[in-house]
Parts: C-alpha cells; sequence; structure tokens
C-alpha cells in the first residue's frame, strides 16, 4: 500500500483509502463535481471527481474503503487527487488499521508522563479533580487516549489530544521552573485540562469530525462546563480557585477572535495561551513538512501562517 504522504505532485494515485468526507458541489460554470477526502493512516488527501457520472466512477458513501485511481496535483500549496476511477472495496482488500493516523509515540508511555505530573500537584484540591478525570473515570479516559485534538491543523490522530496536553503541560512546567510568579499547580492543572472539551466537540475516529455539541458549543465552553460539573462533586473546593482555573481554560486562545470568550487576564492564562499556541503550530508545520518529505523547495502560500514557507537547509 502506498500511503497518502508518500505522494508526490505530478506522480499517480491507485491504491485503497477510507472515504471520510463525500460532498456534492457545483462549479462556477455550473458543472457538477465531487468534493472527497480520503485518508490513511499517515493523514488525509483533498480529492475532486470531475466527472461524477463517467463509467468509471461507481458507487460509494462516507466511510467507505474506496479504491481509486488518478492524477496527483498540487492546489494553494497542497497535494490534491483527481480522480478517474472509484470503486468500493471489497474485503480483504484492505486492513482497517491501515486507516486510522495515530500518534508516533506510544499512548501508554504518554498517559504514564500526563499521570506523573498529576502526581506533582501539591493542591488538594486541584489534585482530587485531576484525579476524578484521570485516575477514576474510566470512560473519560477511554475517550481523551483515542482522541484527536483537532479536525485537520494539528495533532489530528489517535492519541493527539493526549499527546497535545503532555506538551502543553511539559512546556508550562519548564515556565514554571523560570518564572516564579507563575501558580505551578493552577496552571500544570489549567493545561491538562485545557482541551478537554474536545472529546465532546470531535466525534471519534474513523469520522473524527464536529459533533452538535461541537458546532453550537464549543470545546473552550464545553471543557469549562465539564470541570464545573465535576468541581460540584468535590466538598469545599474554593470557589475562587474554581473560577481562576476556568478563566485559563476560557481565554487559552488568547483572542476574541480566536474563540476566546475571555482573553487573559491571569499570568497563568498568558503562559497556557502561549504554550497552547507553540504546540499547535510547531506541530502543524511538523506535519507540513513530514507531508512535502524531501522536498526542499518553497512549499507555498500557507493561509495559516500567512507565509511561503520552505524547510531550513542548514549549512
Amino acid at each position: 500500500m502506498k500511503y497518502l504522504n508518500e505522494l508526490r505532485e505530478g506522480g499517480r494515485i491507485g491504491d485503497v483509502y477510507l472515504c471520510k468526507q463525500k460532498q456534492s458541489a457545483v462549479t462556477k460554470n455550473g458543472k457538477s463535481y465531487e468534493n472527497v477526502i480520503l485518508q490513511d493512516k499517515s493523514g488525509v488527501l483533498d480529492a475532486k471527481i470531475w466527472e461524477p457520472n463517467s463509467p468509471g466512477i461507481g458507487d460509494f458513501d462516507v466511510l467507505d474503503y474506496v479504491y481509486v485511481v488518478g492524477d496527483v496535483t498540487s492546489f494553494a500549496g497542497n497535494l490534491q487527487a483527481s480522480l478517474k476511477q472509484v470503486r468500493k472495496a471489497d474485503e480483504g482488500e484492505y486492513v482497517p488499521g491501515d486507516y486510522l493516523p495515530v500518534s508516533k509515540n506510544s499512548t501508554d508511555v504518554m498517559y504514564d508522563g500526563l499521570l506523573a505530573f498529576i502526581s506533582s500537584i501539591g493542591n488538594q484540591y486541584l489534585k482530587a479533580l485531576l484525579q476524578s478525570f484521570y485516575v477514576s473515570d474510566m470512560d473519560f479516559i477511554k475517550s481523551f487516549k483515542g482522541h484527536s485534538a483537532a479536525k485537520t491543523v494539528h495533532h489530528g490522530f489517535v492519541g493527539g489530544l493526549l499527546e497535545h496536553t503532555l506538551n502543553v503541560t511539559k512546556m508550562c512546567a519548564y515556565y514554571c521552573e523560570q518564572y516564579p510568579v507563575l501558580n505551578r499547580d493552577l496552571l500544570l492543572s489549567a493545561a491538562m485540562f485545557h482541551d478537554i472539551g474536545k472529546t465532546v466537540e470531535i466525534s471519534d475516529f474513523p469520522m473524527n469530525d464536529y459533533t452538535d455539541d461541537g458546532q453550537l458549543l464549543g470545546h473552550i465552553v464545553i471543557g469549562s462546563e465539564m470541570l464545573h460539573d465535576r468541581i460540584g462533586q468535590i466538598a469545599g473546593f474554593p470557589k475562587k480557585l474554581e473560577s481562576e482555573l476556568k478563566h485559563c481554560i476560557l481565554a487559552h486562545h488568547g483572542e476574541y477572535e480566536y474563540g476566546s470568550p475571555k482573553k487573559p487576564a491571569l499570568a497563568e492564562a498568558v503562559a497556557l495561551n502561549l504554550a497552547d499556541n507553540t504546540d499547535a503550530r510547531l506541530e502543524t508545520l511538523t506535519e507540513i513538512f513530514d507531508a512535502a518529505g524531501d522536498k526542499t523547495e518553497w512549499l507555498g502560500y500557507n493561509r495559516l501562517f500567512e507565509s511561503n514557507l520552505r524547510r531550513s537547509m542548514g549549512e
């Protein structure tokens, strides 16, 4: 099998992939076509069926495994496939495990790292809250370990939410070593909680798409509500501490235009926003360069970074 991240512009695609999305559309000239998102464990690929009524295009639906043939092109700096043949694949033509993108790191090792940070928390209320999610709640643990951190932008793979959360927590721990102004227990707890709402905002794999609550509320509000509900079960949890923790969650995107209901007003909220943004952006760059393979030339304008991107050349 040739994985999607091995495809290159000017080449051909001809293998079985998971149809993650399928949507009919119309060109400016009124011509019908199909938008398709193909997926395997290496990532996703945007594909177009420009002649949906041609003899080579068979019937298939979302979440079907499909055998596709076509040309690999490039649009706006990203690879894209123009599909000439599509048919639903037969059982035996594919191994389902090849089609779920997974973290390169061990889930168990990463989770042990998160539990070690929880053990280091001194505040009894914050530790009890963390343990109620990450130690005692088996349904939450299963969902958290298997979830992505995003639909497509960064950490969009099984274990991505855990990997992103651990990375952010590690950075926040470093900040605490350098800047005594930070309350370590509050910041690390906020780091470990900042994206728990994504377990509700985004559906399980293989769909990995926004749920109704994800569309209507978003993970920031959902996460704050999850904390509020669980804190109500912990006797004596200080109200001020609850407000400070929830503020860090509500402000962790930093700006209103990025979805934060509040801007950071605590040092810990500022630090969390910086750590979250750092990990998200550097992982996004990592995934962009991984998808580019051994290409060393400029990759084209990227809307997220508002810049033309290229891998550094070294000496």
